[in-house]
């Protein structure tokens, strides 16, 4: 994957594009880059109930407008950041603990979305490894919640990445 030649696009990493299955209700709903290397933190091999998950993307055309739908229906999609160096950035990257060299970590952590089942979708986020909470805020009263997100296998290429296991992200600037 290339960058378009902006103020100097310079490439941060590639990878394949994921984000919730279509037929879920809840999950994430941006689709997210994750890079062909992801990093482990703590994590549990296999699928578990209360999670949300990420799934590799596909194109979906039934006609050959705007792309050829022989040549792309069902293909994995690839993607790119970019970064210009002329304009500061923020920078969430799924399945990775460390940031890409000259860039800072603000701090790292595990992707978390709404539930999978769930009839609210909510965006991916990089919740921090230490989590806070609110003092006394304990009862259970089922609003907007957090789910850690478990990779799936397909679309989304195993190895490297593992069926059921728990990803990482890091939040870093430049």
């Amino acid at each position: 994957m290339t960058c378009a030649d902006n103020d100097g696009a310079e490439l941060v990493y590639s990878g394949v594009a994921g984000g919730t299955h279509f037929f879920h209700h809840g999950g994430g709903t941006n689709y997210q880059c994750l890079p062909t290397d992801p990093q482990w933190g703590t994590y549990q091999d296999g699928v578990q109930g209360w999670k949300a998950y990420m799934y590799g993307a596909e194109y979906f055309l039934n006609t050959n407008v705007p792309f050829d739908s022989t040549s792309f229906h069902d293909q994995d999609v690839p993607c790119a950041v970019c970064y210009v160096p002329t304009r500061g950035s923020k920078l969430m990257i799924p399945a990775r603990n460390t940031c890409p060299t000259g860039w800072t970590r603000e701090y790292h952590g595990y992707l978390m979305a709404e539930h999978h089942g769930h009839a609210g979708a909510k965006e991916y986020v990089c919740v921090d490894e230490q989590p806070e909470k609110i003092q006394g805020g304990y009862t259970n009263r089922d609003g907007a919640l957090f789910s850690p997100v478990e990779a799936r296998c397909g679309s989304l290429p195993c190895p490297n990445y593992v069926e059921g296991r728990e990803l990482t992200c890091v939040v870093c600037t430049k």
